[in-house]
């Protein structure tokens, strides 16, 4: 084909979608919807009479992320507009279980419409390739997670701190953090190391009696261990990119205390910083990045791999100009997978006329 190949992704306002890109592959341009901020949720690109109105606008729609709130009729509709108006489907599997979610039934009914219906399926880790293939009989490419952090703060040295720091973020208690267990768990595992201390982190609305995912049991647990010592505990609201920078960079060791998924953005960021990470056996993450993977409810195999983490080592494999190859490797699978196929489902010649619907 000629020309740039359109593409629309949902969410179209994410860190990993913005790199995916990189301005020294073109052929790709990335379509913006009409007045969309990156607040749009569920994104209206996923709505069938969006795609029949608008389909003028793009060749290829990309689905990552945002469709939990669908039901499977409506992704069937959507999969049937595109097929009529000859626009691509292209899906990235980021979760083969949700995060987000505390069952897996109806987003597994989702998957079951989108994965069989994709003009082309992307996932980040052959273990996730391999399970689509037994789910699905559908064949993925692989392409690896880009990097998360800036460029420029990829790679720089980590600071030297008298007593080591051991990170716990609870973040707004997602549905898939096991938070408690792990909690008791690492202030018994931490309290065994010597010149090492735990940092949790939470933000401040869990805290609050009326926010949905209000655990009171677990906040009377987080202020008991700050009181005794046992933990450092800051709550605060969510932290810009910034603030997040910082506060890795504050940690000798992140704890993921996971208890399902299937590949995690945390875990990339922290790769780019050069933080250890800690977690359980969850999902592919340690096909991801390095990391510790331990049975984080055995606070002795938990304080045994806190200290193989902490332990003096090399530094951290990632780099600037090895995550910016990375980046234009990723760029030019893309380009070569949307231009396969919008040469599959558009006619010949190709229409590059973009007319507004």
């Amino acid at each position: 084909m000629t020309g740039s190949v359109r593409v629309l992704h949902v969410p179209a306002d994410h860190g990993y979608v913005a790199h995916l890109a990189d301005d020294r592959v073109p052929g790709i341009a990335s379509v913006a919807l009409p007045g969309d901020d990156g607040g749009w949720r569920p994104s209206p690109a996923l709505e069938a009479a969006w795609v029949d109105a608008h389909a003028g606008r793009f060749d290829v729609l990309h689905v990552h992320f945002g469709f939990e709130g669908r039901i499977p009729g409506e992704l069937r509709d959507l999969v049937a507009a595109l097929r009529r108006t000859r626009r691509g489907l292209v899906l990235t599997v980021h979760d083969l279980e949700n995060p987000h979610l505390p069952t897996q039934e109806g987003y597994a009914r989702l998957l079951d419409v989108l994965v069989p219906a994709a003009d082309a399926v992307v996932t980040l880790t052959p273990g996730a390739a391999d399970e689509i293939a037994q789910r699905w009989g559908r064949s993925a490419r692989v392409v690896p997670h880009p990097h998360v952090a800036p460029l420029a703060e990829i790679g720089l040295p980590r600071p030297q701190r008298p007593r080591r720091v051991v990170g716990l973020h609870l973040k707004s208690l997602r549905a898939n953090l096991d938070a408690a267990p792990v909690l008791r768990s690492l202030v018994e595992a931490v309290g065994r190391l010597p010149r090492t201390e735990l940092r949790v982190d939470v933000h401040d609305e869990v805290l609050d009696p009326a926010f949905p995912r209000h655990d009171a049991g677990l906040a009377q647990e987080l202020r008991a261990a700050a009181g005794s010592g046992a933990l450092d505990l800051r709550v605060h609201p969510r932290f810009d990119d910034a603030g997040l920078l910082d506060y890795l960079r504050g940690l000798d060791v992140s704890v993921l205390a996971y208890a399902h998924g299937t590949h995690s953005g945390w875990l990339e960021l922290c790769a780019d910083l050069g933080v250890p990470v800690v977690a359980g056996r969850v999902g592919f993450l340690h096909q991801q990045q390095p990391l510790v993977q331990v049975d984080l409810h055995d606070p002795a195999a938990l304080a045994e791999g806190l200290e193989r983490a902490l332990a003096p080592g090399p530094a951290s494999a990632a780099t600037a100009p090895a995550r910016l190859a990375q980046r234009r490797e990723i760029a030019v699978a893309h380009r070569e997978l949307y231009r396969e196929v919008v040469a599959a489902v558009q006619p010949s010649p190709h229409r590059t006329a973009g007319a507004s619907a």
